[in-house]
């Protein structure tokens, strides 16, 4: 992995001072099954709702949908009737809805257990063109799908949305339309302590891929690894 694309990386979670970096405690009682979020990576309004995922601690099922891809696309179209990112649904309440404003303030009222969302991943102008000037660092990466074959059960990666190189891991796994479940960890996360438990240390990407058996650490390896095993 070249220098220049972690220093941009680094460069995207500076611009967006620290949202997605803290987890909070949240309502995770009611979150029973995983999210499910149709989103690509490099999509300025589907970076403040996995922010919102970061900080509220809860897992979602990523569904990535890059432009030209035609695994997921097409199914938001069916389920929502428009092809728009974000497209969260909610299988604990049955809630589904687009709009990054709406399903932010959607997770808050119903997990944040009074939080209330971080100005940087409300629904104002400011946050958007922020969020916009983040996407603009790195243009290419995670926007456009490659060729590539499908898993037959999702990955796993253990992530928190501001870190730089779980960035480039998400990147990956969006252009390759992987999907994979998203075990948000952010600092303070409850969920750190199990996932020590799982993994031996507190360190991210850590990516599991129940299809070949593989568990790993390390963004470049991870990188690499993705590249072999679904690119064609």
């Amino acid at each position: 992995m070249s220098l220049l694309n972690v220093a941009s990386s680094f460069a995207v979670s500076v611009t967006r001072l620290g949202a997605g970096m803290k987890a909070a405690p949240s309502d995770q009682a009611l979150a029973k099954e995983a999210l499910v979020l149709f989103e690509f990576e490099g999509c300025p309004f589907c970076r403040k709702v996995r922010e919102a995922l970061t900080e509220l601690d809860l897992d979602a099922e990523i569904r990535p949908c890059p432009k030209n891809g035609q695994r997921f696309r097409p199914q938001v179209t069916e389920l929502g009737g428009k092809a728009q990112f974000p497209f969260l649904i909610d299988p604990n309440t049955g809630w589904e809805g687009y709009e990054s404003a709406a399903i932010v303030d959607y997770l808050f009222r119903t997990y944040g257990k009074g939080k209330k969302p971080g100005f940087l991943i409300k629904g104002n102008a400011f946050a958007t063109l922020n969020s916009s000037i983040a996407s603009g660092i790195r243009p290419m990466n995670g926007m456009r799908a490659k060729s590539s074959r499908a898993p037959e059960q999702p990955l796993e990666l253990y992530s928190f949305e501001i870190s730089p190189f779980c960035r480039v891991v998400r990147e990956k796994l969006c252009e390759l339309e992987t999907p994979y479940i998203l075990h948000n960890v952010g600092k303070g996360s409850p969920s750190r302590e199990a996932f020590i438990k799982r993994s031996g240390k507190m360190m991210v990407p850590y990516l599991i891929d129940p299809n070949t058996g593989v568990e790993m650490f390390e963004s470049a390896d991870i990188v690499k690894y993705l590249e072999d095993t679904y690119s064609l």
